[in-house]
């Protein structure tokens, strides 16, 4: 932190900011009224919004996870921090972030160590009552989420805020940089950062920011749910009834009829089809009616323990579930990342990677430029261009040896050892020695 922070422009815009909240506060209530008529959750608990949540913990550590996947690749490092002794609170905007915090530290949250809370609105007072309540630490702030009342409260309160796993994809990163660059400017409010490699590392320091450790992508240290490796072993053969098997995750609106028309092409092939979230579930099981394909709902197929009595003859299966993705990974032989079909860009390539399974990805991924980049040059990812090459990946992929993967999996994993050594130099505001956070294999 630098006491020329923040600059005249920026102080002026937030002072803009701040105003445009206070007016526009009605509508984030009525959004969250109107996005609980699909997921009800959006409505509970409404008070913590406004920073009011009832704090159980006092000073623990604060990791922000906006969502789902910002709360998995937090999970191995706040299993770390537990193991440390510390106590861990966690924010979230979506429910789906939420309810993973508390599928996976259920235990944790029993026994007083982990709060699970809203994130509060991004508003002076909100954060006022929130930090007050609960004190923490020093906040991580996953991925890149850049919210000004919640840097400047902590920088008034003296709470270190923190980058972490972060990445600045060079679409948003040329963005920021343009114009008045108040968004980029932002960046240099945070205590520093824990970035996934070099580049980034450069271009969080061009922003402005300060104390930066090159620390890895957290996702590679993930814990794999041993049960559901099981459970896909056992229904495997007589789901898929020895085809080659394909899983399709993370699929979002918009690339749906790309991924329909690939499954119809593709004979003698079963997929697992995998949207990213769950309100899309019942339009996408429409939309595989309509097309003719053979399909199952897993809600409707699998019991509680992912097992079944019977199975029926499709072509399908319907992952309408949230948290049983290794369970879907395990069902196949190479996974089809969703999201590189629309420009907003594709998802996590990494669990997948995680068992050992080949990956193809579509055209836009700038999203997950590390590790997409770096799997792609590994021989361990397939980038496509169009849907043309998509179906030729699929009727006739090319050969990945387990090994490949293996090894390059190993080259990129220990980003918690790594961000857990650089913590109390990153604390002190002083870099890390030499070495002390070096990624492994030196090139992420």
């Amino acid at each position: 932190m630098t006491d020329r922070f923040p600059p005249f422009r920026l102080r002026m815009a937030l002072l803009i900011y701040a105003l445009a909240w206070w007016v526009l506060l009605p509508v984030a209530v009525v959004y969250l009224r109107l996005r609980a008529r699909k997921d009800p959750d959006y409505g509970l608990h409404l008070a913590e919004r406004f920073g009011l949540a009832r704090a159980t913990l006092r000073q623990p550590v604060w990791v922000h996870a906006v969502s789902l996947g910002e709360m998995r690749s937090a999970t191995p490092l706040i299993r770390a921090l537990l193991a440390q002794g510390e106590t861990v609170l966690t924010t979230h905007f979506t429910p789906a972030g939420r309810r993973e915090a508390i599928r996976e530290f259920g235990t944790e949250i029993a026994a007083g160590r982990v709060q699970v809370v809203w994130v509060p609105f991004d508003t002076g007072f909100a954060y006022a009552q929130f930090l007050r309540r609960f004190a923490p630490k020093y906040g991580l702030v996953m991925e890149i989420e850049i919210w000004p009342r919640m840097i400047m409260a902590c920088r008034a309160r003296g709470v270190p805020l923190f980058m972490c796993n972060a990445q600045y994809p060079q679409k948003s990163f040329d963005k920021d940089m343009s114009g008045w660059g108040l968004r980029a400017a932002l960046t240099g409010g945070f205590a520093g950062g824990f970035v996934k490699s070099q580049l980034q590392a450069d271009r969080f320091a061009a922003a402005g920011m300060a104390n930066i450790h090159v620390t890895g992508e957290l996702r590679f240290d993930q814990p794999i749910p041993q049960a559901q490796l099981a459970a896909a072993e056992k229904l495997r053969a007589r789901l898929t009834q020895g085809r080659p098997t394909f899983t399709l995750t993370s699929v979002v609106q918009g690339e749906d009829a790309i991924y329909i028309d690939m499954i119809r092409r593709s004979r003698d092939a079963f997929f697992v089809y995998v949207p990213r979230a769950p309100e899309r579930f019942d339009d996408v099981a429409g939309m595989l009616a309509d097309a003719g394909v053979r399909f199952a709902r897993r809600s409707e197929l699998l019991d509680a323990e992912l097992g079944a009595d019977t199975l029926p003859q499709i072509d399908v299966l319907l992952g309408d579930s949230m948290g049983e993705m290794y369970f879907y990974l395990a069902l196949c032989d190479r996974a089809i990342v969703g999201g590189g079909f629309v420009t907003k860009g594709a998802h996590n390539i990494i669990e997948p990677l995680a068992l050992r399974k080949p990956v193809i990805v579509g055209p836009h991924i700038w999203t997950i430029a590390y590790p997409a980049d770096e799997a792609i040059a590994a021989g361990v990812c397939h980038h496509v261009q169009d849907a043309a090459e998509l179906l030729a990946a699929v009727t006739a992929p090319v050969d990945v040896p387990e090994q490949l993967i293996a090894a390059f999996y190993a080259d990129h994993a220990g980003a918690v050892d790594r961000t857990l050594a650089a913590l109390p130099h990153a604390l002190a505001g002083r870099p890390a020695p030499d070495g002390a956070v070096e990624a492994s294999g030196g090139d992420i």
